[in-house]
């Protein structure tokens, strides 16, 4: 597969997981089961000042999330668009790239620490397509 291609499947893989983390988004503080519910009701209830904002856990998770809605959003357009061009003008777009990859192999450690194997696998092979795609000849 030319880099083109292999750009546009780390693409998309990212793009299913915006749509698998956009899911996950929408529900994270809905709960089946008592002892959860009660956890997520503390990090909804109990706020803090920092650095000059009252918030909760709740609002932070919240908010760590929507950074990732755009953090992804904006790896795919990268991808994508550097896909485009990378024929053409390889030694241009190939550092962007490598920081593309090399960040989204990080994300997919993290994934696999801290969240599950589907986000990181994902995570994981957008990194590697993407710095395969522009390593090859």
């Amino acid at each position: 597969m030319n880099a083109k291609v292999l750009l546009r499947i780390a693409a998309t893989l990212l793009g299913v997981h915006l749509l698998g983390h956009t899911a996950g988004h929408l529900g994270w503080d809905k709960s089946t089961t008592p002892k959860m519910a009660t956890v997520i009701d503390g990090m909804k209830q109990v706020k803090e000042p920092f650095m000059g904002a009252l918030r909760s856990k709740a609002d932070y998770f919240t908010g760590y999330s929507l950074i990732l809605f755009f953090v992804l959003a904006m790896s795919i357009m990268v991808l994508w668009a550097g896909s485009n061009k990378v024929k053409e003008h390889k030694s241009i777009i190939a550092p962007f790239i490598y920081a593309v990859g090399i960040a989204y192999i990080g994300i997919g450690i993290v994934e696999f620490l801290h969240f599950f194997a589907f986000a990181a696998c994902v995570s994981l092979l957008a990194g590697l397509l993407a710095i395969v795609a522009v390593a090859r000849k």
